[in-house]
């Protein structure tokens, strides 16, 4: 079964949601702290312009990362995994060929 072609259950698509919202939650709350800090070093109004640069490419790449369409859900999985927003246990549920598949993908 390629990837690209996965089906999901009913089960699978609410375990997979939930999991998306923890690690969006996650990403949002570490974004607000290091917003934070940054903001607390602010000195220059350069300063300012680089903190604005950088919430404008952050907001993009979050915007674009939580893309829960079947077609696509199993990379966003392995990506979460990947940079530590998500735990694979937090997917217990899915079929061992999704666990297996985000894990292999964990590791390219």
């Amino acid at each position: 079964m390629p990837v690209t072609n996965v089906e999901w259950s009913s089960v699978e698509k609410q375990i997979a949601q939930h999991a998306f919202e923890t690690a969006y939650q996650r990403e949002i709350e570490a974004l607000i702290q290091e917003v934070r800090d940054r903001a607390s070093s602010l000195c220059e109004l350069e300063d300012m312009w680089r903190l604005h640069d950088f919430l404008s490419a952050r907001r993009h790449e979050i915007d674009g990362k939580y893309d829960n369409r079947d077609t696509v859900r199993i990379f966003v999985c392995a990506q979460l995994v990947k940079e530590g927003w998500l735990h694979l246990n937090e997917l217990e549920g899915l079929t061992p060929e999704k666990l297996t598949k985000v894990l292999a993908l964990t590791r390219m």
